[in-house]
């Protein structure tokens, strides 16, 4: 039996103002290794909020959050990032990727902040990238590349250091229908081939049809499970 990566319990998320809105409802959910999951939902249901907390860029108002059995609601803001840089990997809809490096230095710049040896993060950027299709483009900058390009370079840094499962929140949003179809195979090869958990937050029915579980998210809170 998959061993769980996160375990989510009574989690809540309230944003004070003159009408407080709780944008996460009392959610409980756990995560097992290898899964391909999707946060569905239309926007302002709360999957983005969720999947932020998962990710240990947003705190909960209550709740726990295990991720490998370590409660990060409970860690300094420091042991965060720490915790952050070496566990758990990030897609984003605007790729985020650093305008004056390549390619291969993107990917390698977590290893660096991890301080791995520049032999060991030069081999594996150039695997990754390799692995995503983009071999032949490592010394492109991201202004060199297409918008397909550039997010699969998002998705080998989320995975260059040997995270416990990557989030993508909204990883397909800018692409066209043959570069989220790539972007897609490749996610859903590096799953079956190599055990990445993968947890996406998506109104894509692109990305829903490839998900093998979908948990729809409504007025915060999980409206089902399958």
């Amino acid at each position: 039996m998959s061993k769980p990566v996160i375990e989510v319990k009574n989690l809540e998320k309230v944003y004070e103002g003159a009408v407080p809105v709780k944008a996460v409802n009392g959610i409980s959910l756990t995560i097992t290794q290898g899964e391909f999951t999707a946060l569905k939902g239309p926007s302002g249901c709360g999957k983005t909020t969720l999947l932020n907390m998962l990710g240990g860029l947003d705190q909960p108002t209550s709740g726990s959050i295990a991720i490998g059995g370590v409660d990060i609601t409970t860690l300094s803001e420091n042991a965060l990032i720490d915790f952050r840089l070496r566990n758990i990997g990030f897609v984003f809809q605007a790729y985020n990727l650093i305008p004056v490096l390549s390619a291969q230095e993107n990917v390698s710049f977590i290893m660096l902040l991890q301080n791995r040896p520049k032999e060991e993060r030069e081999a594996r950027a150039r695997q990754l990238l390799e692995a995503v299709g983009l071999e032949g483009k490592e010394d492109k900058r991201p202004g060199q590349l297409s918008g397909g390009q550039q997010q699969r370079v998002a998705v080998a840094r989320a995975l260059a250091s040997k995270p416990q499962f990557v989030l993508a929140d909204e990883p397909t949003a800018n692409l066209d229908s043959q570069s989220t179809a790539n972007l897609l195979d490749i996610m859903e090869r590096l799953n079956k081939e190599e055990g990445m958990t993968f947890v996406f937050a998506t109104h894509d029915d692109r990305v829903i049809k490839k998900a093998r579980r979908i948990i729809s998210i409504e007025d915060g809170k999980v409206l089902s499970d399958d």
